[in-house]
């Protein structure tokens, strides 16, 4: 059998209630030549027989003997896949019957584009419309295409607004950036765009394909929770350092175009200046970031020496912030 042009990945995990309607919507797509990779992370409900009632030669079903995290199964999917195009999709989401047929088409006429999502329909527990119009995912993936400059401005100050289950990318973008990070439970998605954006474009697609499934309760991984907060926090400190690694002062300034306020731009000194923007947020794990990213870049007497002499920064000013950021609550 020739291979397939797209592959399409999903890993489940204790979704027996969702994912026959997933996996239908796929195999109901007016675009055929596919491949769907499961990976079950250790399912302790029905998950896996569910799977199994579907006899399509073209789904391959990966099982893990326990629980490793959905990062971990999604990567499976993608090692195993060999489609030239990726899509990605939740075991609790559904496609429209043309999406893949569209996006399929624009990655096919814009090789300039790596990666197209779409807009969503963001539904509840039962698969209606979701109604809840205060509620976080509301509206939050309801974005209007940008440069890969401004997409990154937007991920530094607003977090993670694009939709995963949306998403057709080029498979050789894995192979030239990495799979998604394992350690990471909430943000891996989010850390994904970022490293994308510094190299490659994306686009979405003016359609609502996607459906997006919001769970009663927050039951969702990413759901409005206090262990989701604190983890997603934690994870969002290791995002940043991808910043780090921009040495164009072109770019960077495309991206943070009122830098200059701290002084002259010169390649060795952007870390100081991401600090600085970091630090003016006044949200606890920027400022975190921000301590953390200033305190490693001072350990060079030459830099410091720099600091003081051509940005009228030295370790008074460095202890003074210290003082003032107290995320770790010591006055509470």
């Amino acid at each position: 059998m020739p291979d397939p042009l797209v592959s399409i990945g999903i890993p489940s995990y204790n979704h027996e209630k969702y994912i026959s309607e997933t996996i239908e919507s796929i195999l109901n797509q007016t675009f055929q030549d596919f491949e769907i990779i499961i990976t079950d992370d250790g399912s302790s409900d029905n998950t896996v027989n569910v799977i199994k009632k579907f006899s399509d030669p073209r789904i391959k079903l990966f099982v893990f003997d326990e629980n490793q995290g959905a990062c971990k199964a999604l990567n499976n999917c993608i090692i195993n896949s060999k489609g030239e195009y990726f899509a990605y999709v939740s075991s609790d989401d559904i496609w429209k019957h043309d999406k893949l047929e569209k996006q399929v088409k624009f990655l096919n006429e814009n090789p300039s584009i790596q990666a197209v999502f779409t807009k969503v329909e963001v539904i509840d527990e039962d698969g209606k419309k979701f109604e809840d119009d205060k509620h976080f995912y509301a509206n939050v993936f309801d974005q209007e295409n940008l440069s890969r400059d401004k997409w990154l401005n937007q991920f530094f100050y607003r977090g993670n607004i694009i939709c995963h289950p949306s998403i057709m990318i080029r498979k050789t973008v894995y192979d030239d950036i990495g799979l998604y990070d394992e350690r990471m439970a909430n943000l891996p998605d989010f850390d994904m765009w970022i490293r994308f954006c510094l190299k490659y474009n994306l686009h979405i697609y003016d359609e609502k394909l996607t459906k997006f499934r919001v769970r009663k309760d927050e039951e969702n991984v990413s759901g409005n929770k206090p262990t989701t907060w604190i983890r997603r926090k934690h994870e969002q400190l290791h995002t940043f350092d991808h910043y780090l690694k921009i040495d164009d002062i072109k770019f960077f300034l495309k991206i943070f175009p009122d830098a200059e306020k701290f002084g002259k731009l010169v390649p060795e000194m952007l870390p100081y200046f991401l600090a600085r923007l970091a630090y003016e947020i006044k949200i606890d794990v920027y400022e975190l970031w921000a301590l953390n990213t200033l305190f490693n870049f001072m350990q060079s007497e030459e830099i410091v020496n720099k600091l003081e002499e051509e940005y009228n920064f030295g370790y008074p000013d460095f202890f003074e912030m210290s003082s003032k950021s107290d995320f770790f609550n010591v006055i509470k």
